[in-house]
Parts: C-alpha cells; structure tokens; sequence
C-alpha cells in the first residue's frame, strides 16, 4: 500500500483527487469528520459527499470532551448552563479551531441550551489548550485524545462527554444526553471511502478486511493509546452517518454564520 498525503483546504484536496480516481479498489480516501463538514465549511468544494463517494468503514471514533480549568469555580456542566444563563455573553470558551469537530460540538452546545458565550479563538489546540490550563477561558472543547491525559491528572476538569455513551477513558465524565442536552452528540471519526461506480463486491471485501484488522487487540490498542476507539462501522452504517452528519453540520455552519472562501 502507498500512502499519500495531500494536505491542503481541511482535508479538501485529497478528497477531490480520489473522487476522480478510477473506480477500481486501488485509490482509497482516509479521511476524517473534515468530509462531512467542509461541503458547508467552505464556499466552493468540487465533490458531492453522497454522490461522488461509496462509505467503506468507519475506522475509528472520538468523541469531544468540555472542560474547564481546574482551578474554576465551576464543577459541572449544569453549573455551567446556569452560570452562562445567569449573566448572556460573559463567559468565554476556546477550541482548537473554527470549523473543526470540538467548536462545532460548542456551537451545537449554544444551539440545544440558548446559552451565550463567545469563542476565543487561538491558532490551533496547544495554545487553546494552554489557555484552558492558565484559567484564561472558562470552557474549553476538545477531542478526547488531547484531553483525557490532563484530565487523569487533575489539571482540567472535565464537565461532559458528546459521545453517545460515557467514554472507556473518562467513565465519571457524563454524556450531554445524560444531562438531558438531547441531539448534541457529535465524535471526530476516521474513515475509507472509495469513489462511486466502484463495485459493490470490491467494497464488500475491503470493508470485511479491515473490521478483521480492527477487531485484533493490537490494532484496538494502537487507537486506544491515541484517543480512539476502534469501531469498523460496516457501508450501512457508515452511510447513514453520513447522511445524518452532512445536514446537521450544515445547519450549525449556517446558524453560526461560518465559511471559509
């Protein structure tokens, strides 16, 4: 196998690539959750998520995590809600970029409970995450591989979980269901994609390889110790996330106001 990366436009230009690549199971796209959100993200993107891509698996998932700093008055995201509703547009909250995973979960989190906060925003995760670290924000969101460390040790408090079920790595931290926050889940996943017109037969036996490979304890490990958890979400599945993820991203772009030219 040859890897080749090509960065550029959120993930964007890889993308376009492999959607005019010839449809016979030698060109793969790997992909992360940039592929459901930059068909809204940005003004111009030359690919159709649903028409010019057949979903393979999802590899793996992450969910987002909230957190505040560990020297802050607030202890949990009830406290939090009730704070950012006692006094509109006062507290601050911080991710590791417009237009990725963690601040859109922020902005589905204004969307569900109508708070108002403003979003700092820093050059990537490290600075944001120093910030949250310092007590410079109030919240901060973030993927859970980048987080869960800092949390183990007590330098950030964790407030909540975006995944469906509370995470293996943070079994106290509660999901946003279980604060009664509904329709806020949200995870950063990895995914293969092989473009359209290729035969269905060809995507059967590469999916069926790969949940092989994810399902070893080695493999499941390696994800593990980055944060992820290895799921091999068959093309059923993985095709109604997709179809659920699109539109739901394209209604938080909107409403946030957020495009990128």
């Amino acid at each position: 196998m040859i890897i080749e990366n090509r960065g550029g436009a959120g993930g964007s230009i890889a993308t376009v690539a492999v959607a005019h690549a010839k449809p016979d199971g030698y060109t793969l796209l790997m992909c992360s959750s940039t592929f459901v959100v930059n068909p809204s993200l940005y003004e111009n993107i030359a690919y159709d998520p649903f028409k010019d891509f057949i979903p393979i698996t999802v590899l793996a998932v992450s969910p987002n995590v909230f957190v505040v700093p560990a020297q802050s008055d607030i202890k949990n995201m009830t406290q939090f809600l009730a704070t950012a509703r006692s006094n509109p547009g006062k507290l601050n909250w911080t991710s590791p970029g417009a237009g990725t995973t963690p601040y859109l979960a922020g902005e589905v989190l204004k969307m569900r409970t109508g708070i108002n906060m403003v979003h700092i925003p820093f050059t990537g995760a490290a600075p944001a995450t120093t910030a949250v670290i310092s007590g410079q924000v109030d919240l901060y969101c973030a993927n859970s591989g980048s987080v869960a460390a800092l949390v183990k040790a007590g330098t950030v408090r964790a407030i909540a979980v975006t995944s469906k079920q509370r995470w293996p790595d943070l079994p106290d931290v509660p999901t946003l269901d279980e604060l009664g926050i509904k329709d806020a889940e949200s995870d950063t996943f990895q995914g293969i994609w092989a473009p359209s017109g290729t035969p269905k037969y060809i995507v059967e036996r590469i999916a069926k390889e790969l949940q092989a490979i994810l399902a070893r304890p080695e493999i499941k490990e390696k994800y593990k110790n980055a944060g992820f958890m290895a799921t091999g979400e068959p093309p059923d599945v993985f095709s109604a996330r997709i179809a659920h993820e699109v539109p739901l991203y394209k209604e938080i772009i909107d409403k946030a106001g957020l495009k990128i030219k």
